[in-house]
């Protein structure tokens, strides 16, 4: 894949026709935090029919699920495999799209991506990935439907990039439930969401030691006794995404809400099953850092040839002229990487881990990179809210924060190269 196919430039125009119309008016409500950005994503959801797609999907992949368990019951042969793994994304085939969703989106409002993208990508797919049968069918179809919100929850207040390590949230087992205590923090739609997956350290008693012990994911619903979300954070960028703290205190959790009701899962604890969903993350911030940069190299490059000095546009002037040059190159090698892993996943050898780390720590540099020359370039004008590429800067630096710190992308890919 070198460019764009025909299908996913309309679809880009579909999406920039739909960007003009309901979100940049909203922008300012947007970034205030008066406006939540739901009811965006559920009308883009509705009018390009992902929610109808996601929900047919997630339909289609739990019936065979269910004729297999059927069928393995009542010891007949089980139906033959479907390409398609258990725990495949609703979305499966479709990454072309939601590639060029997300760069579009993320070009103007960044905060409806990370809204999306944490509920859908991380939270579905976790538990689409992890659940049985029943907890699929129970979550699965609201979450990937937008009908309702989930939040993804393993940053810890002291654990940070040390995340399995230093979490201190616990559960205990009580007799066929568990209790909860701890606290989750930078938690995205954690002040709203309706469906939180939680990942928790298993107190198995003093003979274990705190950072080696099991990591067990589960999955709580808004309003459960002992659960509280705290108010959404002021943050530096990505306003239009709500992010808070949440809070356990003596939270009785039934087995039922353990992904995979046992804690034996065969795909290992809940370690492997954040890592899966950090490759994804950290992917998802290539095709981020693409909508950022196309966004400010068109800004840009328009500005350049309108703004006049000296009786000239600033174009002319070669300081202008290298900015605009290194713009173009951050854009192409980007570009690139999101060709590169879209055609690694449809010939089913997605890019590993410390690939992932790879793209993720390019990409969020050039991107940050590109967005503060945008703010240069502009001069005064760009350093206020008007011009629109002050709020691209403020929300690309989260880039290099996001799915993991740039620092910690750096350990991944050297682990990587100097493995035995």
């Amino acid at each position: 894949m070198f460019e764009w196919s025909e299908t996913d430039v309309m679809v880009r125009d579909a999406v920039r026709t739909f960007i003009d119309k309901e979100v940049r008016p909203h922008l300012d409500a947007l970034d205030s935090g008066e406006m939540l950005p739901y009811p965006i994503i559920r009308k883009l959801f509705a009018d390009f029919g992902i929610d109808a797609m996601g929900g047919e999907a997630v339909a289609k992949l739990l019936a065979k699920q269910r004729a297999k368990e059927e069928a393995l019951a009542a010891g007949a042969p089980a139906p033959e495999k479907s390409e398609k793994r258990s725990g495949a994304s609703p979305f499966s085939g479709q990454e072309s799209l939601m590639a060029v969703l997300i760069s579009e989106l993320s070009g103007v409002c960044m905060g409806l991506v990370t809204a999306m993208g944490v509920s859908i990508g991380l939270g579905a797919t976790t538990i689409m990935s992890r659940g049985t049968l029943a907890q699929k069918e129970r979550w699965l179809a609201d979450i990937v439907t937008m009908r309702k919100v989930a939040a993804w929850a393993i940053t810890e207040p002291d654990s940070g990039s040390d995340a399995f390590g230093g979490m201190k949230t616990y559960v205990k087992r009580d007799g066929e439930d568990y209790i909860l205590n701890g606290q989750k923090t930078f938690i995205t739609n954690g002040p709203f969401a309706d469906v939180m997956i939680v990942y928790a350290k298993l107190d198995e008693g003093e003979g274990v030691d705190k950072r080696e012990r099991k990591v067990l994911t589960f999955v709580l619903d808004k309003g459960m006794e002992g659960v509280t979300q705290g108010k959404p954070f002021k943050k530096m960028g990505l306003h239009a995404s709500p992010t808070g703290e949440l809070f356990f205190d003596n939270v009785r959790v039934g087995r039922d809400r353990l992904l995979g009701e046992t804690e034996e899962h065969k795909g290992g604890d809940g370690r492997e099953s954040a890592r899966s969903s950090f490759t994804a993350e950290r992917i998802g911030v290539a095709f981020m850092a693409l909508g950022i940069i196309d966004e400010c190299h068109r800004l840009c490059v328009d500005y350049a040839k309108s703004r006049k000095l000296w009786g000239q546009e600033i174009g002319r002037f070669q300081l202008v002229q290298l900015k605009l040059a290194k713009m173009e190159i951050a854009r192409i090698n980007v570009q690139n990487m999101v060709f590169n892993a879209l055609e690694r996943g449809r010939a089913g050898k997605p890019p590993t881990l410390a690939e992932a780390s790879a793209m993720k720590l390019y990409c969020s540099e050039a991107a940050t990179d590109v967005a503060m020359e945008a703010v240069q370039l502009f001069g005064g004008n760009g350093y206020m809210t008007e011009y629109r590429v002050e709020q691209l800067a403020r929300d690309a630096k989260s880039l290099m924060i996001y799915a993991g710190s740039n620092e910690i992308q750096v350990t991944h890919i050297a682990k990587a190269l100097l493995a035995p």
